[in-house]
């Protein structure tokens, strides 16, 4: 295929793709709980870090409607909430909160594909620790209840 040819044939494609209505949905679910946060600064670094995924006061940029990147976006976003959402804090099997620090630790999370749109949510090596210790102490940690409970 000729590459003018390919140029024509990738931009209807990108046209037609607009036309799937997944992913432009962009209604947050309404805040039916929230987490008693141990400090202020915990819920801060959250906020700038965790916020759009793990809360249904998720902030949608201009390229969230724009497919492929809108499927993407929507897909991250539904899974973030079904593992951890502090929207909906207190809601039966609705919250992974123990495994939040640990992810956080192992620099999981924020994910690396979420940063270069976010710098915001870039945190420093510090801010990571002390976003981790004060998940731990909010939600509880499980690695070290499983720890305390074996002694």
């Amino acid at each position: 295929m000729k590459p003018g040819k390919a140029l024509v044939v990738a931009a209807v494609v990108l046209i037609l793709i607009q036309l799937v209505p997944f992913g432009r949905n962009h209604n947050n679910p309404p805040v039916v709980g929230t987490p008693q946060w141990n400090t202020p600064r915990t819920e801060e670094l959250f906020n700038r870090a965790c916020k759009d995924c793990h809360s249904n006061e998720t902030v949608w940029p201009w390229y969230s409607n724009v497919a492929p990147i809108s499927w993407l976006l929507q897909i991250d976003v539904n899974i973030g909430r079904a593992k951890f959402n502090v929207s909906e804090w207190g809601r039966e099997g609705k919250n992974e909160g123990d495994e939040a620090a640990e992810e956080t630790r192992k620099g999981k999370m924020p994910p690396w594909f979420y940063l270069p749109a976010h710098p915001e949510a870039k945190l420093t090596p510090a801010e990571k620790e002390e976003l981790a210790n004060g998940l731990a102490a909010t939600f509880g940690e499980k690695k070290l209840e499983e720890k305390k409970e074996k002694q």
